[in-house]
């Protein structure tokens, strides 16, 4: 275990903006993070744990300990009839994990294929796509708590779920750092196809039979037309939620818009694609300096080579107030800001 100071940032965030860590050490086991966090001078400053830095935008350096997870390994921990339980280490890259699940005729984590970041960052984010969240295959999270060295279990229900939410970016914020994560995968597939361009892009691939892999290489190919790749332009997905608006709402916004892009969600409540609501008030392709809105995807702000994170941000904040005054719809920030 390396304790390194100053450390540049641009390499460990994939919006590849320039910043510092005062301090910045690596963890591959429960023993080195707690050996980390029990020292007095880790403990007097400010702590923060990273994973694969592809939902973080830096405004500026960060002047405490930047704790990377490194924990590796994947493991089959329990089957019975219908589902077999597999481990990961919070430190396994998510899309190389869903294609070893794949590889094992695992099925539900298909429609999550090249997300990118850690199986840290799954739980903590709900992460989802296509009609999947990962609250609907997770088993359980092993984390640490990061001011008494103790580790704690959650299940599901501990977990608080929301759309892109857990308990971890609200009540917990800042408090755990996740060590592993147990998803509970099916034997025999329910196919998810339902949502997007999928079935489409199944058509043109020519599929014949459905499965599990075919799902995971439409989405993989959905995903890479649309979305930018972070080794070649700076981005962190999706930098705002979809926001959910009540059915009256709704039924003003679509009487004045007719063309708005909804989909109804429980308690009679409607989500509106962010993406549609952005590229209304003209943001798509729009750029100033190295900072910008992706030309394919309005919901993907993108560093083009030198934008610092404020200007990031200061340009997330321009697109918040154009919906605002356009639609009366207030966007939240996806992306976490530091």
């Amino acid at each position: 275990m390396q304790v390194s100071e100053n450390v540049l940032l641009k390499s460990y965030n994939t919006f590849g903006i320039e910043a510092t860590a005062r301090y910045f050490a690596g963890f591959s086991s429960v023993e080195e993070l707690q050996e980390l966090t029990a020292a007095q001078r880790v403990q007097q400053l400010p702590q923060m744990i990273l994973g694969g830095g592809s939902n973080i935008l830096f405004t500026q350096d960060f002047n405490g300990w930047l704790l990377k997870n490194e924990i590796k390994g994947i493991s089959v921990v329990k089957e019975d009839n219908d589902y077999v339980y597999v481990k990961a280490g919070a430190g396994e890259n998510w899309h190389q994990f869903v294609q070893h699940c794949i590889g094992l005729q695992l099925a539900g984590l298909e429609n999550l294929s090249l997300i990118p970041g850690n199986v840290g960052a799954s739980p903590m984010q709900n992460i989802g796509a296509y009609g999947v969240e990962i609250k609907d295959v997770f088993h359980e999270l092993e984390a640490l708590h990061l001011q008494d060295n103790h580790r704690v279990t959650f299940n599901n229900a501990d977990c608080h779920f929301g759309y892109r939410e857990s308990v971890f970016k609200k009540e917990y914020r800042g408090q755990f750092a996740i060590l592993s994560v147990t998803y509970r995968l099916s034997k025999q597939p329910h196919f998810n196809t339902s949502y997007g361009a999928i079935n489409e892009e199944l058509q043109r691939m020519n599929v014949s039979e459905l499965s599990i892999s075919a799902i995971s290489q439409a989405v993989i190919n959905i995903r890479s037309s649309k979305l930018p790749d972070p080794a070649k332009i700076g981005n962190a997905g999706s930098f705002f939620k979809n926001p959910t608006i009540s059915k009256e709402q709704y039924t003003a916004l679509h009487a004045a818009f007719p063309q708005l892009v909804a989909y109804p969600v429980a308690n009679e409540q409607f989500k509106l694609a962010a993406g549609w609501l952005i590229e209304q008030c003209g943001w798509k392709g729009y750029r100033k300096g190295d900072a910008g809105v992706h030309a394919k995807q309005a919901l993907v702000l993108v560093n083009y080579g030198h934008a610092k994170g404020n200007e990031i941000y200061d340009l997330s904040q321009e697109i918040l107030d154009s919906v605002e005054a356009k639609f009366g719809v207030l966007l939240e920030r996806e992306v976490n800001i530091v």
